[in-house]
């Protein structure tokens, strides 16, 4: 499968929107989610201009995308905490790519972005789904967190680069 990576443009939003929705939709987790997602899941313009985003074209159409950002003061969303430093905010394949490589694909290239830009560690909190993944590309667990949703836990990950 030919893979391009080359950066987001800003007036391409409501296709990483789509893409987020249905990377999600494809683990079947319950339509009420969706509404507590809402926001996490819909990127802006402003979204890409201000973030490290990135897509991945698969022949003549966008199939992913990822995103990093910079966290300069540490934070709680609800319960969990967020720590200062970079975290890989999303990363979402649709799913007919899914289990193709275009995954693994793009997280080597957010880890070489990092490396290329003086970033030694990469945060991410892992859907319950994407906990193997993560592992597989050798990223550290570290532990448990609560999501945004009751009785729901993410996985937190470090990758030491």
């Amino acid at each position: 499968m030919e893979l391009r990576i080359r950066e987001a443009k800003p007036d391409e939003h409501e296709l990483l929107t789509k893409i987020s929705f249905a990377a999600k939709r494809y683990w079947d987790y319950p339509r009420e989610y969706f509404d507590i997602w809402k926001d996490e899941l819909t990127i802006s313009e402003e979204y890409i201009r201000d973030n490290v985003v990135f897509v991945a074209k698969t022949k003549s159409r966008v199939s992913a995308y990822y995103s990093i950002v910079h966290v300069e003061q540490e934070f709680f969303a609800g319960d969990t905490k967020v720590e200062k430093g970079y975290w890989l905010e999303h990363m979402f394949v649709l799913p007919e790519h899914i289990g193709k490589g275009v995954g693994a694909a793009m997280y080597l290239h957010a880890r070489q972005y990092c490396r290329d830009n003086g970033i030694d560690a990469l945060m991410i909190f892992a859907d319950p789904n994407a906990k193997g993944f993560y592992e597989k590309m050798g990223a550290q667990y570290i532990e448990e967190r609560p999501s945004g949703i009751a009785g729901r836990s993410v996985s937190l990950f470090i990758d030491m680069l």
